[in-house]
């Protein structure tokens, strides 16, 4: 991708942001030549990324990088052809997230349909707190996750789209607070006669504890519960400290589980901790935003998220699983009203009830935000090209890959070294270079391992041919998470995968 090779017209070139629309009324062909020119760019890093041959990334040190770019904003604007070339430059050094061999994220690949729902979205530029000015995009967003809901398994509730997951779960921790301490949104703390305690398993995502800093209650009252050694809640242990709280005079009132932990994949058991929040009267909330996909598919959806109807809230990310472009995630509440009486403060510039249409399809008062961008449009797109017979394929599909992952890894033990059978796309191993092949496996031999992590890591993005991320955890140092999330794999794809980590790693 040469920036150079993305020529303008010789009237349009040296033009500058001025001579197109809005500015100048005479200015459409000129417009039109400047965006279709961005256009080929796209289309030839969409042809790249989805070319095996290409690499994933062109990688270049930080400073390197300052160096190839010119990053300035100027006092004076640049001219049409000085635009172009920056496009082209930008994505020539951006990594290929969609590309087959980038395993490395949680949300990765390139779905065309949704991005072309991204590219309307972001022609049409409108906001997402009244109907007023986004009527076809509010009424998506009823109908798609009323859809969810009922996936869910609930025929009741409300839902919306927030900006993440951590948001999603923050905008959960509020409406639980709010259901049992009313009072809280007016009176603030002192509407809370003793200290409120949350729990959450010691795998859970960083943003739970998030919700305990943010929402005043102190890390220190969001309780981890220890986890097994596949990274799942331990049931018993959350009811034992809940009552340790209790005897301390403290107030348990909400419970995370998490369907689908960040770095093993783990499913804690829900109709477990469902029963344990029902018997001392706790708000159940799911992080599903990680697993939330597999609700499609009838072979892979139980026993992990069995009873999950059971739960208050959940928070479900489409951009994940699904494969829906960045961002697109979702949360669901059981019991309707509740955005709406947490979030609301009736901002009588915005949200009058006077007008002309049905003002419950208002949504800017459910949210703590004001301005929320569309996310919908993209969702909805490529639910209407796939199908939900096509999200359950591609459910099925990312988990038989990653079984085919777990079969070749097990018959090239020599070579790598599998952590567990995993419960979902996330497959946890180590690489072991020759030297250490005749080894017995013991914890000397894992911590000798983990430090072949960032330096294997290193060479895949210097060679440019890979990306696969590495993490430690409390039990064990550094190791491989492969994550298989895009659409663009193949058995194929793994196999050199597996391949190529042998050729960079093999003499470490």
């Amino acid at each position: 991708m040469d920036p150079k090779n993305y020529q303008l017209s010789k009237g349009a070139a040296n033009l500058k942001y001025t001579d197109l629309l809005p500015h100048n009324d005479s200015a459409f062909p000129v417009s039109k030549e400047f965006l279709q020119k961005v256009v080929d760019i796209l289309m030839d890093f969409i042809r790249e990324t989805n070319d095996r041959n290409c690499k994933v990334l062109d990688f270049r040190h930080p400073d390197e990088m300052r160096k190839l770019l010119d990053l300035e904003v100027p006092d004076k604007g640049v001219e049409l052809q000085q635009l172009i070339e920056d496009c082209a430059k930008t994505l020539k050094y951006q990594v290929r997230t969609g590309h087959p061999h980038f395993f490395n994220q949680l949300s990765c690949g390139l779905d065309l349909m949704s991005m072309a729902g991204e590219w309307l979205t972001a022609t049409a530029n409108t906001n997402m707190f009244t109907y007023e000015i986004a009527p076809v995009f509010i009424l998506m967003e009823t109908v798609v996750l009323h859809k969810m809901r009922e996936i869910i398994g609930w025929n009741c509730g409300d839902s919306i789209l927030a900006p993440g997951g951590s948001i999603s779960n923050l905008y959960a921790f509020l409406a639980a607070r709010h259901r049992m301490f009313p009072g809280y949104k007016e009176k603030g703390l002192h509407s809370i006669k003793g200290q409120l305690v949350m729990f959450t398993s010691d795998q859970c995502h960083y943003s739970v504890k998030s919700c305990a800093s943010v929402g005043g209650l102190g890390t220190d009252n969001c309780v981890e519960v220890p986890s097994d050694k596949r990274g799942r809640m331990i049931a018993s242990e959350l009811e034992r400290l809940v009552i340790e709280r209790k005897s301390k005079g403290d107030i348990p009132f909400f419970v995370n589980c998490t369907s689908g932990t960040t770095v093993l994949g783990a499913f804690d058991p829900i109709e477990d901790i469902a029963n344990i929040c029902q018997k001392y009267k706790m708000w159940l909330h799911i992080d599903a935003a990680w697993g939330g996909g597999l609700l499609f598919s009838k072979k892979y959806r139980h026993p992990r998220l069995t009873g999950i109807e059971r739960a208050d809230s959940v928070t479900w990310n489409p951009h994940k699983l699904m494969g829906t472009l960045l961002q697109c995630s979702t949360i669901h509440f059981k019991e309707d009203g509740l955005l709406l009486s947490c979030n609301q403060m009736s901002a009588d510039y915005l949200f009058m009830q006077d007008k002309l249409y049905d003002v419950q399809y208002d949504t800017g008062d459910k949210v703590i935000q004001c301005g929320r961008h569309n996310d919908i449009f993209k969702l909805w797109l490529q639910w209407r090209a796939k199908g939900t017979d096509g999200f359950e394929q591609h459910m099925d599909r990312l988990m038989e890959l990653s079984e085919y992952m777990v079969k070749r890894i097990k018959e090239m033990s020599d070579k790598f070294h599998l952590i567990f059978e995993p419960e979902m796309v996330n497959v946890s191993f180590w690489y072991v270079p020759q030297r250490f092949r005749s080894v017995p496996h013991s914890p000397q031999r894992e911590k000798e391992l983990g430090k072949i992590c960032p330096i294997l890591k290193g060479k895949m993005m210097e060679s440019g041919t890979l990306m696969v991320g590495y993490q430690p955890d409390q039990d064990r140092p550094n190791f491989f998470r492969n994550i298989i999330s895009s659409a663009a794999v193949r058995e194929s794809d793994i196999d050199f995968l597996l391949a190529e980590m042998d050729r960079l790693g093999h003499d470490l």
